[in-house]
């Protein structure tokens, strides 16, 4: 957007049921949404810090704050191509990354992946490790619930959770660098981003066990490496999309799928 002071910088993206995409710019402290040919069509400023964004119903999203003392996740609602601001939650930690299962938040606090109602009661303190920083940085949710996934980024890391906090797998990949985002679709698979040159996504079974397929996107990288950052499955056309970040110019590419498959892939957003 030529009004933004600061280039845009995507950290998370949401596809609607609609095909619209809403798009997380830490840069500019915004939410933005996009329009099936990447206009933008609506925008709001959210507060200083935004790090991650998960639905909570098809056209609301809750996004995570953390910058100095402020802890807290914002709620969002796209209305007829607008966007309009909702309540917040204050918590009393660090707020990295945030999932959504059937009125349950899951919130990442770099070191603890804590469970928290819609209204923002604390429900429990579900997993911590305290043997080092970024530990616990993102979280997935599988679509029946029953599977929790965090990224520990200090170790290029993928866990494997029970609804009851017990580790249930550690995956390890030499593949694993810079790893960045995790995302279940729909199918259960889970989706492991994680940077080098250009921008790779890891297919994972859903009991995260073993290594599917590894997708390259040969997105542009900044200084020669790429941080595959956010990632968002939009099972209405089929198709991944994923946003570079940092990057010299922020881009999203839709993967398309066909019976598994990776045909086609397109670069937008200036």
């Amino acid at each position: 957007m030529p009004s933004d002071p600061e280039r845009c910088m995507i950290s998370a993206i949401c596809v609607l049921p609609d095909g619209h995409i809403l798009i997380l710019d830490t840069n500019n402290n915004k939410v933005k949404l996009l329009d099936q040919q990447y206009q933008v069509v609506s925008h709001c400023g959210v507060s200083d810090g935004p790090i991650e964004m998960c639905h909570i119903t098809p056209g609301e999203v809750a996004l995570t704050v953390d910058y100095r003392e402020t802890h807290e996740v914002q709620f969002i609602t796209v209305i007829t191509d607008q966007i309009i601001t909702g309540r917040t939650i204050q918590l009393q930690h660090a707020c990295i990354g945030i999932a959504h299962h059937q009125g349950d938040l899951f919130i990442t606090s770099k070191t603890a992946l804590y469970k928290y109602s819609l209204s923002g009661n604390h429900i429990s303190k579900l997993y911590e490790d305290e043997s080092g920083n970024l530990t616990v940085w993102k979280c997935a949710v599988s679509p029946r619930g029953d599977k929790l996934y965090i990224i520990n980024r200090n170790e290029n890391m993928l866990l494997t959770l029970n609804r009851n906090a017990i580790v249930l797998a550690p995956f390890r990949d030499p593949e694993l660098k810079r790893i960045g985002s995790v995302h279940v679709p729909h199918t259960g698979q889970v989706l492991v981003g994680y940077g080098g040159w250009g921008m790779r996504f890891i297919q994972v079974h859903s009991e995260g066990i073993r290594k599917l397929t590894t997708i390259i996107t040969h997105m542009r990288p900044l200084w020669g490496i790429g941080l595959a950052e956010p990632v968002c499955c939009n099972s209405t056309i089929s198709c991944i999309s994923v946003g570079q970040y940092p990057g010299i110019q922020s881009e999203i590419a839709d993967l398309y799928m066909n019976s598994g498959k990776y045909i086609n892939m397109r670069f937008k957003l200036d």
